[in-house]
């Protein structure tokens, strides 16, 4: 699966840094078996707690991500997932996440 991105660990920690993010995960399609070259790519992200990003900010992430993976991406942020009033949708992604970055974590599948 990690091959799917096509990107160094060395491009995503220093992607994670920069933007202070805590964890960055996938989910959906790319996890799956109908996951092909035309699927976009899923992350769920969660921020250290200084980091205080706007909309646009969210916006320039997702660009820079997509630049480095060169592929249509959809960054969320699970905070946003954790709040929602839709326990069918936050159950389906929150349940169905393998983290790629973590700061200090063993259990990631290949970034940290």
């Amino acid at each position: 699966m990690l091959s799917l991105l096509d990107v160094s660990a060395q491009e995503i920690t220093l992607f994670c840094k920069q933007w202070k993010i805590r964890e960055l995960s996938l989910f959906g399609s790319i996890l799956r078996d109908d996951f092909t070259p035309k699927s976009d790519i899923d992350f769920l992200v969660s921020f250290q707690p200084d980091a205080q990003w706007s909309l646009l900010d969210l916006i320039k992430m997702e660009y820079q991500l997509q630049e480095i993976l060169k592929r249509k991406i959809d960054l969320v942020v699970k905070e946003t997932i954790e709040n929602s009033d839709n326990w069918i949708r936050k159950q389906s992604i929150l349940k169905n996440t393998k983290i790629i970055y973590g700061e200090g974590s063993s259990n990631s599948i290949g970034y940290c």
